[in-house]
């Protein structure tokens, strides 16, 4: 009876480990649009290489508004445009 529960055990981490490694891997963008991305505050004019899509989806775990914009059109599952405008993190008081 343990060596069963010892075999699920093992087989479920390995299917979760594999499951969530596979959701977190870095998606590229293949849209033209990727390359005219806004200008953020700072005036860094490559947002393409600064951000890469990591699993986040959420406005709390953006640092800054040109990274919450970048994550919304680029990576999937974004959850940070509420009302579908193109405008992410609206009502963030961070920025």
């Amino acid at each position: 009876m343990i060596l069963i529960a010892v075999i699920c055990l093992g087989v479920w981490a390995h299917y979760h480990q594999n499951f969530f490694h596979s959701q977190e891997t870095t998606v590229r963008p293949t849209t033209p649009d990727a390359e005219r991305l806004p200008r953020d505050r700072g005036g860094a004019a490559n947002a393409q290489s600064r951000f890469h899509c990591d699993g986040r989806q959420y406005c709390s775990q953006m640092t800054s508004r040109a990274e919450a914009e970048y994550f919304t059109r680029h990576c999937p599952h974004a959850k940070m445009d509420g009302d579908h405008d193109g405008i992410p993190c609206e009502h963030d008081s961070r920025w």
